[in-house]
């Protein structure tokens, strides 16, 4: 089979085509053959080394395809069911070895591609907006990158709960797309201070929430904008890393609450696993959730999918394609 490599970390040219022996189920796997593999930011942190894994990985952590092999162990599943997952590191390959335990069956009516657009972002959106912070109708939160993959689903549910969204994105055209996804208020930071237009717009009081995949470039002055008792939700970092502050600096500007989730946190259970995806897949079915999936790339073209993850000049979500 073909896949995607990592021998030696480092940037986009890491990622090397290569030819593999189609895995062979251990007792609690299944065999995927995939139709999709999802391109994530979590994929550029494994192929750089800021995440740890042994060396050489096939990177990917989510797809869906048909299962065409299963382990001795397997009941949950059989050849030929159509699956989804995420959080297993080697779906950037043709076939997978992926524990059944995280497998999500692909409900009638959901495409395989659609399946693996979803199940990482969607599913963070989810978090984020139902578990993390439970958002409520009539409350406030910002939204940084609106317009990129999580960003977009983001708005939608916030959107669908009733709370206000104010978005930030960086250019007219995605100002446009966190529109049509909900936003009450798109802040083109670019051109405008997203602290003091921030305030403005909610006359000096603050947001209750901030979902910040960022990180280095807004964090701090986010704390500045948030509400006596808010959270700021820190769940990635596309400029770098936050710089390290003193905490004392939280009870200084309210009381506020920070927090650095990630979704297998969010996922730890079979029970929660099938719980979430069920509910963003149902939001599909009925029209609340629509997806964006605009970057479509062969698997060979692993490179430039990264390049063009990391140099901001996607929307929506990127797929590999097999």
């Amino acid at each position: 089979m073909k896949a995607i490599q990592v021998k030696q970390t480092g940037g986009p040219e890491a990622l090397e085509l290569v030819d593999l022996p189609i895995p062979e189920p251990k007792a609690n796997e299944a065999i995927v053959r995939l139709a999709a593999s999802g391109v994530n930011f979590i994929d550029v942190y494994f192929r750089e080394g800021r995440y740890k894994a042994p060396l050489p990985l096939v990177d990917g952590q989510e797809g869906a395809g048909v299962i065409t092999a299963i382990g001795s162990d397997v009941r949950s599943t059989k050849v030929g069911d159509h699956v989804a997952w995420t959080g297993v590191l080697g779906s950037y390959s043709e076939y997978a070895a992926v524990p059944a335990e995280r497998l999500v069956p692909v409900p009638s009516g959901v495409s395989d591609r659609d399946a693996a657009a979803v199940m990482l972002q969607g599913m963070t959106a989810h978090y984020l907006s139902h578990s993390t912070y439970p958002l409520k109708r009539g409350e406030t939160a910002l939204i940084h990158a609106a317009a990129g993959g999580v960003g977009l689903l983001l708005v939608q549910m916030a959107h669908h709960i009733g709370a206000r969204v104010i978005a930030t994105v960086s250019t007219r055209e995605k100002a446009e797309l966190a529109r049509a996804a909900g936003a009450d208020e798109v802040i083109l930071y670019t051109q405008q201070d997203f602290e003091a237009e921030t305030q403005r717009l909610t006359s000096n009081r603050g947001v209750d929430v901030i979902y910040d995949s960022v990180g280095k470039t807004t964090f701090e002055k986010g704390l500045n904008l948030l509400r006596p008792r808010g959270m700021m939700v820190l769940f990635g970092g596309s400029s770098g890393a936050v710089p390290p502050f003193d905490p004392i600096i939280l009870s200084q500007k309210g009381s506020l609450y920070v927090t650095r989730p990630t979704l297998g946190h969010y996922t730890a259970t079979r029970e929660e696993l099938l719980a979430r995806a069920s509910d963003v897949f149902a939001m599909m079915a009925s029209g609340k959730l629509k997806l964006r999936v605009e970057h479509v790339y062969p698997l060979q073209e692993a490179q430039q999918a990264h390049r063009d993850l990391e140099g901001r000049k996607t929307t929506g979500k990127l797929l590999l394609i097999p």
